[in-house]
């Protein structure tokens, strides 16, 4: 590892920062990012930082303070807004306190902060305030684990660094680890870092750039040792599988993710489902295919920090043979029914005051196949897997040069029940389509958009499958624009090949882990007179518009079927079902087709728990962003069929129906979102969304 100190760099980032700060707190984000932006150093929120300096309190007067990062903040993006400002005197006189509760330690972080709405400070805030360094650095860096996670880390450690690197075995973090750094800083002022057995990696110094280089010195050493150690050791491959891992997850994710959903505590959410994120990097197959993976897998994570996001222990489901899908399905029922089990002894034994969560697995680890993480969104999913990959490589080492341990379950259930640990995740309420998968075909079209951007903002994760690989990336460009999250996927699919729409499922569910609605959306129209309807066009409009929404349909049922959580298939019909139009055969023809299948669909899958109803909108012209391919196409002729221009269209739709009112698709899109939302027990409905056609009322 190299140190990326740029003086140029450190000087610019001086410059951006208001002069009110001071260059202090700007080189302190300068560094910050450095180690930030090093995934071995730290993930996700973890690591802290803190630089000492000047600040004022609400009287205004100047004081010592310390800017410490707050609770769950990134180092790679972090700004001056995450650093919390606290009366460093007022800190360090804790020092003088034996013990703190969770609670004491809050209402005293409370009472030191100069904001008071600013972020909750780290739960390490008080290891950063005793020591008389300047700058400050931890991280929980893959090379240091390495080496302190093992039966004789101590020895190691003491190898690999000398004796300029302290040590400090296992502490729980808080007051008693603060404490016990600084004591052992006091006693060693010659020391340029500290290692928390583990735990991580302290710096420090009277500048930012000897505190971050003696970081990443420290580091290098550590990997040096491990490199010399370990070469030429590699794991030992003991499974091979004919069966490609993407097959597997395709056929498997459904049914696991149906196995992980709980019963939701509200009458119209009968679920609540996790989101998938898979990983099979050459690293990640070569562990699971080991004769180590069994047990490394079992071993406690690599600190405490991460197992509020990937639980106490990972699953490692030992399915030996691929070719019977069933059979393994068998085996990952029943390792996730004891990993249950035992979950539920874990919690009893170390914190039987916790409310009981539902004790599923967020990492399981599958020969063949790979790492299926599970969380409540794409993100939190896409967190556990980082972290999963992260310690599947330190345990690799360790186990290379040794033999890995772990924290003990107590000290693990200590971190994981902690509330101060707790409050770095999300606990904004639940939002109507949290944890659904919206699959929408024709998803690049005026209407797919506006109904993807509805669901967005109800909290799902969306599917767009659409033929247009072209208007495909202009969709999730603009979706993107809303969130980042990776709630969007786009999916290349015809809809009039069956292979096809199977394949563009399939990638659906290694993304996500399956799909919960079903929007069938694709249409193409066609104008001419019923005598002169070329019949090789009325194929064409029926073979997208109905034959495409029975392909859709069913391969997505086979999905729900799987997953055994009940679902929704809301169908994209349209105003011409009940009042059609002249010259507009095919398009009126296969639009009932497609509301005919919904119908008996409704009938069909009722005692499975799944919905099937009907939009039928009036014309959606689109807007400039994303106008209607369709109306593209057909509003040429259709204007002159009324003797009218092409752009008089939406004025004339907008002044037929009885609101006068222009439908779009964030009307159909908030359609969808209620039906899937099961807001009312309601299947074989058809809802209007034409401003009042009386032609068109449904009977």
């Amino acid at each position: 590892m190299k140190s990326l100190w740029s003086d140029q760099d450190a000087r610019t980032a001086e410059a951006r920062l208001p002069n009110s700060l001071g260059p202090l707190v700007a080189q302190r984000l300068y560094t910050a990012h450095l180690i930030g932006s090093d995934a071995s150093l730290v993930l996700h929120g973890g690591g802290n930082v803190s630089v000492k300096a000047s600040g004022k309190n609400f009287l205004g007067e100047e004081l010592e303070a310390i800017y410490v990062k707050a609770s769950g903040t990134d180092l790679s993006h972090l700004s001056s807004e995450g650093l919390t400002s606290l009366d460093l005197q007022r800190l360090r006189k804790m020092r003088q306190i034996e013990s703190l509760t969770d609670d004491q330690l809050r209402d005293a972080y409370s009472l030191c902060c100069l904001n008071a709405n600013a972020a909750t400070p780290s739960i390490e805030t008080l290891l950063h305030a005793f020591l008389q360094h300047r700058f400050v650095d931890h991280s929980h860096a893959d090379a240091v684990l390495t080496l302190t996670n093992q039966l004789d880390g101590h020895a190691l450690i003491k190898e690999a660094l000398g004796d300029s690197v302290g040590i400090i075995e296992y502490i729980r973090p808080g007051l008693s680890l603060a404490t016990a750094v600084a004591n052992l800083c006091d006693s060693q002022p010659d020391l340029v870092g500290v290692v928390l057995m583990k735990h991580g990696l302290v710096t420090f110094g009277p500048d930012a750039q000897s505190s971050y280089e003696a970081h990443i010195d420290i580091v290098d050493r550590c990997e040096t040792f491990i490199r010399q150690r370990t070469k030429g050791k590699s794991l030992s491959v003991n499974f091979t599988c004919e069966q490609k891992p993407d097959d597997i997850v395709a056929k498997i994710a459904p049914t696991v993710r149906g196995l992980l959903s709980t019963k939701s505590d509200k009458i119209d959410q009968l679920f609540v489902r996790p989101i998938l994120e898979w990983r099979h990097a050459p690293e990640i197959m070569q562990f699971v295919n080991s004769d180590r993976a069994k047990v490394l897998a079992s071993a406690s994570p690599l600190t405490g920090d991460h197992v509020i996001r990937t639980k106490s222990r990972a699953l490692f489901c030992d399915v030996r043979d691929w070719s019977d899908i069933p059979a393994a399905i068998t085996t990952i029922t029943q390792a996730i029914e004891t990993f249950r089990s035992d979950y539920k002894k874990y919690v009893q034994e170390y914190s039987p005051d916790v409310v009981q969560e539902d004790g599923y697995p967020k990492v399981m680890l599958l020969p063949g196949v790979g790492v299926l993480c599970w969380g409540d969104t794409k993100l939190s999913a896409g967190i556990a897997a980082d972290i999963a990959e992260q310690t599947l490589r330190v345990k690799t080492y360790a186990s290379l040069m040794g033999s890995y341990e772990g924290l003990t379950d107590e000290h693990l259930a200590d971190m994981e029940f902690r509330t101060l640990q707790r409050r770095k995740l999300s606990d904004a309420p639940r939002r109507t389509l949290a944890g659904q998968v919206v699959a929408i075909s024709g998803g690049a079209g005026a209407i797919g958009v506006a109904t993807a951007r509805c669901c967005l903002e109800a909290g799902a994760h969306v599917a767009l499958a659409d033929l247009n690989q072209e208007a495909l990336d202009r969709a999730v460009k603009h979706l993107l624009a809303m969130q980042r999250e990776g709630r969007v996927l786009a999916v290349r699919m015809d809809v009039t090949d069956e292979q096809s729409v199977c394949d563009g499922y399939a990638e659906i569910v290694r993304t996500f882990g399956g799909v919960d609605v079903i929007v069938p959306n694709a249409g193409v129209a066609h104008v001419a007179p019923i005598e002169s309807l070329d019949v090789q066009q009325f194929r064409r409009v029926m073979d997208i518009n109905a034959t495409g929404y029975l392909t859709f349909m069913q391969a997505g049922i086979r999905i729900l079927k799987q997953q055994g959580l009940g679902g929704n298939i809301i169908i994209n019909a349209s105003k011409n079902v009940f009042g059609p139009g002249k010259d507009f055969g095919a398009y009126s023809a296969s639009k009932a087709a497609g509301h005919q299948l919904g119908k008996v669909a409704a009938i069909e899958l009722a005692p499975l728990g799944i919905r099937v109803n009907m939009i039928n909108a009036d014309a959606v012209f689109g807007d400039q962003e994303t106008p209607s391919g369709l109306w593209q196409e057909v509003g040429p002729q259709r204007a002159k069929l009324r003797d009218m221009r092409s752009e008089d269209l939406p004025e004339y739709y907008r002044s037929k129906n009885l609101l006068g009112a222009k439908v779009t698709g964030e009307h159909v899109g908030r359609t969808v979102v209620f039906f899937a939302s099961n807001a009312t027990p309601t299947t074989g409905a058809t809802l209007p969304i034409d401003g009042g056609v009386v032609e068109a009322f449904p009977r």
